[in-house]
């Protein structure tokens, strides 16, 4: 009895504590080829049975037909003033670039007051390269993937500087969309050959891994003229963009290691084990984002988006109560999804901007490099974006790339 009066007891706190919030329910939904296969891939294989499907796939997902869904950029306050237009990662990794680059040059304008194009694909020209190289040095011993940090954005443009999209774009011979496929493999193929032969030499190796990018990527350029003026990818950094790379940091939120201190990312998209992530208390990680968009400043932000609440025929990301209700997400559900693996760092992306729904809950406007996020009419407004609900922010996005002077609150706090 005294059991059975426990429950009934937790049965009514838990009750008493959700009872306001809306139960939501689940549907499975057929699976129908959308942007990723009708347009990526026919760029990228130029082949119809791609699209080809021999079982019919369906999938879990949030049932969000009875929500009044915030989805259209017009409700948002956008803080970019001005943005290129979303752009395609296509079929490739580099999420973390598109949606860092994404990011500084909305810092350009907002600094600076220009307009920009910067090149993902120079940056991630480099990134390979230094990848390769922990590679070698490590003897095999590190990760060496398409994947990567938003910080790995900073780190190459203080080694190798940046340019214009304009004068290098990645793309050869007519390709519209991105593809490292075949160069990844070659590229693995070559270093994985490295083990066997146990001829670590650093020099000759680069060298390779560049002549295979050199073939499938095109040739980063040393120079170029920009209004009239020479500029090497250095010098553009610094004195046409004007962006001080120390000026950005990384704000982290996740239980396993102490607050308040600068601590490892332990992900293996971090595969050079920066320790420069600022870890705060959920509550202040949450805090710190209200203000910062609400001053004007946008974010680059990263977590997972493989969920049931995730939808892409809706482009609005939720946290259904069947998973945790509302009440109940808080810095221990967040670290049981990262340390069970349900939580994973799988994808970047840029938040430009806010609104308040009749609840008083934010949603989040973020701007996208993925296939997913183009699920709808290309004409569309919003063809490249996705619509967070707080909760889900809070619940799944583990990090983010912003300007210090937006948090030197909580950088005051820091030993």
């Amino acid at each position: 009895m005294k059991r059975l009066l426990f429950l009934g007891v937790a049965f009514a706190l838990c009750s008493s504590a959700t009872g306001q919030q809306k139960q939501d329910n689940s549907k499975f939904k057929e699976y129908t080829p959308g942007y990723y296969q009708n347009s990526i891939l026919k760029d990228i294989h130029n082949v119809d049975e791609q699209l080809e499907k021999k079982e019919v796939d369906k999938r879990f997902f949030m049932d969000q037909s009875s929500y009044d869904l915030p989805n259209k950029i017009s409700l948002y306050k956008d803080n970019t003033e001005w943005a290129q237009p979303t752009i395609s990662q296509g079929n490739t990794g580099t999420c973390w670039c598109f949606s860092t680059t994404s990011f500084y040059e909305s810092e350009v304008y907002r600094l600076n007051k220009k307009k920009v194009k910067i090149s993902e694909l120079y940056t991630v020209y480099w990134e390979y390269v230094e990848k390769a190289r922990r590679f070698i040095q490590e003897r095999g011993n590190s990760n060496f993937s398409e994947g990567a940090e938003g910080n790995s954005v900073a780190r190459m443009w203080k080694e190798y500087g940046a340019c214009p999209e304009s004068e290098f774009t990645g793309l050869l011979n007519g390709r519209k969309f991105h593809t490292h496929e075949k160069m990844y493999k070659e590229m693995m193929s070559f270093l994985n050959g490295l083990k066997q032969s146990n001829d670590w030499n650093e020099e000759k190796a680069i060298a390779t891994i560049k002549a295979i990018m050199n073939h499938y990527m095109g040739t980063p350029p040393s120079k170029f003229t920009v209004e009239g003026k020479e500029y090497t990818p250095i010098t553009y950094l610094a004195d046409y963009l004007k962006l001080n790379m120390d000026d950005y940091v990384e704000i982290l939120s996740y239980k396993q290691e102490p607050y308040w201190e600068q601590v490892e990312y332990k992900v293996p998209d971090n595969w050079w084990h920066s320790k420069e992530y600022y870890n705060i208390p959920l509550d202040d990680y949450m805090k710190s984002i209200k203000k910062a968009v609400r001053a004007g400043y946008t974010l680059s932000i990263g977590g997972d988006v493989s969920e049931a609440g995730f939808l892409r025929t809706t482009n609005c990301a939720m946290v259904p109560t069947f998973d945790i209700p509302s009440d109940y997400i808080n810095e221990d559900a967040r670290q049981f999804r990262f340390s069970n693996g349900s939580t994973t760092d799988d994808h970047g992306m840029h938040l430009v901007g806010y609104y308040v729904d009749k609840e008083g809950k934010d949603w989040y406007l973020i701007k996208d490099s993925s296939s997913g996020s183009r699920n709808i009419d290309e004409n569309s407004k919003e063809f490249g974006y996705y619509f967070f609900h707080e909760d889900y922010v809070k619940l799944k996005m583990m990090g983010f790339t912003i300007h210090k002077d937006a948090v030197k609150d909580l950088l005051k706090k820091f030993k």
